[in-house]
């Protein structure tokens, strides 16, 4: 029997069309708020969650639910407490925006190794100034410290390495050194992250070891010509601490594509500095990346549909248990 399939926001054709295909109905959500999604969930055997927020009152108000699949390679917008406890499966796609990703976190060391907030922001009003006063940076032969090195931090690495020949730190205390990629020192007291890199860039899922883990002490450990770099989750960072150690000059600036409110509010001082480059979380938002969740979101419902084991199974993770390698 076809199931009826929840799309909160649009997917892209791609992936309607593999489910379509297949017989299955797509119902237009009314919103993608969560209190929409309650109102739509009745009678829906399956959901496709974009910026959706999936609270334990969705899995409440649901009759019918089996799965749920994030469409990109977070999933800390679902209650997976709450979606265990119902029996809901919930799926991701951990592969579809790496690459994506991964190219915006570079995007961001170029843009803050020349300094482009300060020289757009110049250059109309002082030519000059902007071009010749404004202090800018390679990134050839530069250190960079990755925290976190899965799939896209993994990426990261590598474009690093090729294309700029820079040294490549990576701490990842969940992952084996022999899974690290080749050309890339691995370290294990984060602390060297933040004392040696030039650029920091953070490729972390947030979780309650996570949550605000780099704060005012990381950034003291830094060198006042290093930049802090953020393509994974607000939440990992103490937005305070970050602002006040750009204001300050503590360090010399960040590339964020996260913050801790999304959207902005636009009351957020971070917002105004000029050392520091913010965008609206696009690093999963090219077309490319876009098509690949959406195909991987229908694949993946498919696969609970016809009772095979799907190919991209969220698995809780227990932080207090998982095994820390120190090879």
């Amino acid at each position: 029997m076809a199931w009826k399939i929840l799309l909160p926001q649009e997917i892209m054709q791609e992936g309607r069309d593999y489910l379509e295909s297949r017989g299955h109905e797509l119902i237009t959500g009314s919103g993608m708020e969560t209190e929409d999604i309650i109102r739509d969930i009745k009678g829906i055997d399956a959901m496709v969650v974009r910026l959706s927020k999936i609270t334990r009152e969705v899995f409440e108000a649901a009759d019918q639910l089996k799965v749920i699949v994030r469409h990109g390679a977070g999933f800390d917008t679902v209650d997976l407490k709450a979606a265990e406890e119902f029996g809901v499966k919930v799926l991701y796609c951990p592969t579809a925006n790496s690459t994506s990703v991964a190219e915006t976190a570079v995007f961001y060391m170029l843009y803050c190794s020349r300094n482009f907030t300060k020289v757009r922001n110049t250059f109309i009003d002082d030519y000059y100034k902007a071009k010749l006063k404004t202090p800018k940076s390679e990134l050839d032969g530069k250190t960079v410290g990755i925290i976190g090195c899965g799939n896209i931090g993994s990426r990261v690495a590598a474009k690093c390495r090729d294309a700029f020949n820079m040294k490549v730190l990576a701490y990842d205390p969940y992952k084996p050194a022999k899974d690290f990629p080749a050309g890339v020192e691995v370290v294990r007291d984060i602390n060297r992250i933040f004392k040696e890199s030039d650029f920091v860039s953070m490729h972390c899922p947030t979780t309650k070891i996570t949550r605000e883990f780099v704060g005012q002490e990381q950034f003291e450990m830094m060198k006042p010509t290093a930049f802090f770099i953020n393509t994974a989750r607000g939440m990992i960072v103490n937005e305070k601490d970050l602002y006040h150690a750009c204001k300050n000059e503590v360090i010399v600036g960040a590339g964020l594509d996260v913050l801790q409110q999304e959207p902005v509010n636009p009351k957020n001082p971070i917002l105004y500095l000029d050392n520091v480059v913010v965008a609206p979380h696009i690093g999963a938002a090219t077309v490319e990346a876009t098509n690949r969740a959406s195909l991987h979101s229908a694949i993946g419902i498919v696969e609970v549909h016809d009772g095979k084991e799907p190919s991209w199974p969220v698995k809780a993770i227990d932080w207090n248990t998982a095994t820390v390698y120190t090879d």
